[in-house]
């Protein structure tokens, strides 16, 4: 994606399940650019505070500096004169208008970059991500390594915690492929009363 023409801006679009590289790939291209002297914007979305509530960290621990945004009217906002390319980390917690904002950043001549779960925990499809997924020029599909048996992971297996299709935290999830994909049931209150008068 680093060598793309530099006549007019473009969306791209990093997904795939939890642990995969999304946000070590999306902080690898801001940098490149960041090289090449042009001026970078990243955000990321304020409900996502697991590692750093203003920097962007990946799993291997690189991090970037990052400006927290409530919504994407908030990051609308707070987007600055001649920059030349936007990145968005976690774009599925994003509202359905991050999609406008980012067609109208691209038909500025904007380089926009996101990265973001295409899926839940339950496989559905997740936000934004399946119109981002429609109108980006470039898609890049990032797999990690299934926990269980070593296969490409597509997929992000709840292991803990409720039934709410947003629960942000570490240590809730797990990569697995199709084969070893379960379907996750949220312990029951009675379930759960009994293993405290255990």
């Amino acid at each position: 994606m680093d060598g793309l023409s530099p006549r007019g801006g473009w969306i791209e679009v990093i997904t795939g399940g939890m642990f995969s590289g999304k946000s070590e790939e999306l902080i690898r291209r801001v940098r490149r650019a960041e090289i090449a002297r042009q001026r970078t914007q990243i955000f990321k979305p304020a409900i996502d505070n697991r590692f750093d509530s203003k920097r962007i960290i990946s799993r291997d621990n690189r991090g970037v500096d990052a400006i927290v945004a409530r919504d994407s009217a908030d990051l609308r906002s707070r987007l600055e004169f001649g920059v030349r390319v936007v990145g968005v980390d976690e774009v599925q917690f994003f509202d359905e208008n991050i999609v406008d904002v980012t067609m109208e950043l691209a038909d500025a001549g904007v380089r926009v970059i996101v990265a973001g779960l295409d899926q839940d925990y339950l496989r559905r499809p997740f936000g934004p991500m399946p119109a981002l997924l429609a109108v980006a020029e470039y898609v890049s599909k990032m797999h990690a390594i299934c926990v269980r048996c070593g296969s490409p992971a597509h997929y992000t297996q709840r292991i803990a915690g409720g039934d709410s299709q947003i629960e942000v935290g570490d240590g809730s999830y797990e990569a697995r492929c199709r084969m070893c994909y379960e379907p996750y049931r949220a312990p029951s209150d009675s379930h759960l009363d009994r293993i405290k008068t255990a």
